[in-house]
């Protein structure tokens, strides 16, 4: 029986085992169709006008689309995931932080999700919501297994489904309200303001757009990568808004889930909603399982089923009490990508040693305490938290190693001269 590690866990894909764009756009954008996409836009929808709506949610997909694209562009070209490209930053130990980070909060997400599928099914049928629970949680963990060669026959499916019948929804919703000029003359009865309604749409998937390089780094190009990433943000989470606008302003509900059902349509919305969940529940198991693979050297699959079981068993638990302490964790995570970015386009200018042949640090302190300030400026300085993160974390990595590069140079007293005596340490 052959142990060969076909998801490449802890080692960069190889040109031969790169998969087409199609592929890997459909992962992407079944990754984008995310319920938390239509919730954010159902607040959008209650607080803007529908123009400025499309406005902010353009804007907003811009900006998730160059993050993403960006990181897409490196895990092409290096063939590496997340958790791999944050050793060249972090140090292989630091990089065992933000792993944990990034893959707990996976996990946690995919017992909530379980939740949110189960509890309004369990609602609408009268089965018992744990056996929804077990049922389905077995069902995505077994699924999930089989990484992205599944992640990708889910999206196919999954992303013409939820799509018509998200579209004949929406359609419904708006000759509700009257047809399109009533639509076009809409007018929320309290405003919200552009900064809030901007972070809302960005921090909405940003997070989850940090672990893009997990799915990405089988792109065959850093074209097809950036370009899978860009477009799924602008069709696919950009969709999702839309759907949850249009039912907030029609019928004051975000999920277009819960419109179907109102609108009578119970079956149809039991089908998006499971697919919906899925697909991102999926996801967030596979790029946990790269993330704990990282830490404890183990192969992905072993820890993909450790992981689903953890999710299934504590789903009710997580969902009564821990989606605001998910939501605050989330903040920690984009420095994370930012920091990642910064390293690889401005501190080592896209000159990365193979991954094979580096020798890499214990720990970056600078990566570190750079990430801890992009934290702070995320939740605690006025402006757009995801930005500030962004732009703040970026900043101050790129000073800082400057500065560390800087004082090394001045402190050597003896050059080496010799090409061969020079070591590459990451």
């Amino acid at each position: 029986m052959s142990t060969k590690d076909t998801e490449f866990s802890l080692e960069a894909v190889p040109q031969s085992n790169r998969k087409s764009f199609w592929n890997i756009l459909v992962v992407m954008v079944s990754l984008s169709f995310f319920s938390a996409s239509m919730w954010s836009g159902g607040t959008l929808g209650q607080g803007l006008s529908f123009w400025n709506f499309i406005l902010i949610v353009l804007c907003g997909n811009l900006i998730l689309g160059l993050y993403t694209g960006a990181l897409a562009y490196i895990s092409a070209k290096t063939g590496l995931s997340t958790h791999l490209l944050a050793r060249y930053a972090f140090g292989e130990k630091g990089s065992y932080l933000t792993s944990f980070l990034l893959a707990a909060t996976q996990v946690a997400w995919f017992g909530v999700g379980l939740a949110m599928f189960a509890v309004p099914v369990s609602m609408a049928t009268g089965i018992n919501v744990y056996i929804l629970i077990g049922v389905f949680g077995i069902a995505m963990t077994i699924s999930s297994i089989f990484g992205l060669k599944a992640l990708a026959i889910l999206g196919f499916i999954s992303v013409p489904t939820i799509t018509i019948f998200g579209s004949y929804s929406m359609t419904n919703a708006i000759d509700s309200m009257g047809g399109m000029e009533a639509l076009m003359a809409y007018e929320p009865s309290q405003a919200m303001s552009i900064s809030l309604a901007l972070t809302i749409c960005v921090g909405s998937f940003i997070s989850a757009g940090t672990l893009t390089p997990d799915f990405t780094r089988f792109a065959k190009s850093p074209k097809s990568a950036v370009s899978s990433a860009v477009i799924a943000f602008f069709i696919g989470n950009s969709l999702m808004f839309l759907f949850g606008a249009i039912g907030a302003m029609a019928f004051g509900v975000a999920d277009v889930s819960e419109v179907m059902m109102l609108q009578g349509l119970m079956i149809p919305a039991i089908i998006v909603l499971g697919l919906n969940i899925w697909t991102t529940n999926d996801s967030a198991l596979y790029a946990s399982g790269l993330g704990f693979a990282n830490i404890f050297k183990l192969p992905k699959k072993q820890i993909v089923v450790v992981n689903g079981i953890l999710g299934t068993l504590s789903a009710m638990w997580l969902y009564n009490n821990f989606v605001d302490f998910l939501t605050l964790l989330g903040s920690a995570l984009p420095s994370i990508g930012a920091i990642i970015l910064a390293d690889y386009f401005i501190v080592r200018k896209r000159e990365y040693q193979a991954f094979s042949t580096t020798k890499f640090k214990a720990v970056n302190p600078i990566a570190l305490f750079a990430w801890l300030c992009g934290i702070i400026l995320a939740n605690f300085v006025p402006g757009i938290p995801p930005l500030n993160a962004l732009i703040g974390t970026s900043v101050i990595y790129i000073i800082t190693m400057k500065l560390a590069s800087y004082r090394q140079t001045v402190s050597v007293k003896n050059p080496i001269n010799r090409e061969e005596e020079i070591v590459r340490d990451y």
